[in-house]
């Protein structure tokens, strides 16, 4: 019993969502194609709005190479980020030293 009521409830999701009004156009589509597409599965994912097969392959190769070009970018600035901070430290010292001979020079006044 419980597992009818699971059916039912989940059957008025997919209806009350619209998922039951796509697959059902998108399946009427297809039935009233006159030639055929070779891959069925392809035809729905278009029909609902989905990249093809191509489209991804594309897509995961656009993904790969901007996945390379964001490490070099990054290891880049982690990169200008040490320089900076060695940078900033040699300058905090260069001013520490330059403050001290300051203070000894106005001492010995």
């Amino acid at each position: 019993m419980e597992k009818e009521a699971k059916k039912e409830a989940f059957r008025k999701y997919l209806e009350s969502s619209g998922v039951l009004d796509a697959l059902t156009k998108v399946l009427v589509a297809l039935y009233e194609q006159n030639d055929k597409p070779s891959s069925a599965i392809e035809f729905i994912q278009q029909k609902l709005g989905g990249p093809t097969v191509s489209e991804y392959e594309k897509l995961q190769a656009e993904m790969a190479e901007l996945q390379v070009k964001y490490n070099e970018l990054f290891t880049a600035h982690q990169e200008k980020c040490r320089e900076f901070e060695e940078f900033k430290n040699s300058h905090t010292m260069v001013s520490s030293k330059e403050t001290v001979d300051e203070e000894a020079a106005k001492d010995e006044q």
